[in-house]
């Protein structure tokens, strides 16, 4: 801790050097990691936590790298000082310091995790719910409430989807970029994940988890589009459907869905 003018004024600069090396890192960390357009509700909120984040990234880099370099260039022998260098004890206000302080940004930052999360899974009225299957290495969609399977993901916009997860092989994991929303899928376990998509447009789905010698082109279409025109896909889908047996529709549709997946993926 400062005991004299000249560690005051080291520390001052040093504080000076922090923050100005803080907002440069942050700048070339968000310019670097650019994020793809936000499409959805939660990509918002999420994007905020990143941020934080990233602030805080920048200044803990700028906090070690300032001091270290300062003290190689300030303290440094200088020429025909052959003395020892001056002996000083440790203060123990700083150790609880650095002790109390990190601990605290942890709390926050758990706080606002957990928040967070509950904001963006929360149910919500009249939401679209969608039966994604993963398996090596393709998808599979099932509309429930309409009875059939499609290859590819299609939504209407301004409505939350909530997306009931299982896999059939290995794990994957659902990765939308722009929704910012990933989750696995775990064999013998359905998963959850929700988003509510906000521009229309036709994005890819990735599987962001490594699964095996095709995991590259475990691609599927996902396309948000007006509720007009998801109304109409959905007739045009339902109508493929024989009405008086849906569920031996739905069981045929499955061998097609999966041999199209795959045949395209080759």
């Amino acid at each position: 801790m400062p005991r004299s003018a000249g560690d005051i004024r080291h520390f001052i600069i040093a504080g000076a050097l922090i923050a100005i090396g803080t907002g440069v890192m942050y700048w070339l960390l968000d310019t670097v990691l650019a994020l793809p357009v936000e499409a959805s509700r939660q990509a918002s909120v999420v994007d905020g936590v990143v941020n934080l984040h990233l602030i805080l990234i920048a200044f803990l880099f700028s906090l070690v790298v300032v001091f270290m370099l300062y003290s190689v260039v300030a303290f440094r022998r200088r020429p025909g000082d052959d003395g020892d260098g001056e002996h000083f004890e440790g203060h123990s206000l700083l150790e609880v310091v650095w002790t109390v302080v990190p601990l605290i940004v942890v709390v926050i930052f758990g706080y606002i995790g957990i928040v967070t999360l509950n904001d963006i899974t929360q149910a919500a009225p009249n939401e679209v719910k969608v039966n994604v299957t993963g398996f090596q290495w393709s998808w599979s969609f099932e509309y429930p409430e309409d009875g059939f399977l499609s290859t590819e993901l299609v939504l209407p916009v301004d409505r939350q989807a909530r997306m009931l997860m299982n896999s059939r092989d290995v794990i994957h994991s659902f990765w939308i970029p722009e929704m910012r929303m990933k989750q696995d899928l775990v064999p013998g376990k359905e998963t959850t994940l929700v988003f509510t998509p906000t521009l229309i447009g036709e994005y890819k789905l990735r599987c962001a988890e490594l699964c095996g010698l095709s995991h590259y082109s475990m691609l599927a279409t996902v396309r948000i589009v007006s509720q007009e025109d998801y109304d109409a896909w959905l007739a045009d889908q339902s109508a493929s459907v024989t009405p008086d047996e849906p569920d031996t529709a739905l069981v045929k549709a499955a061998p097609a869905v999966q041999n199209g997946a795959s045949t395209s993926n080759n």
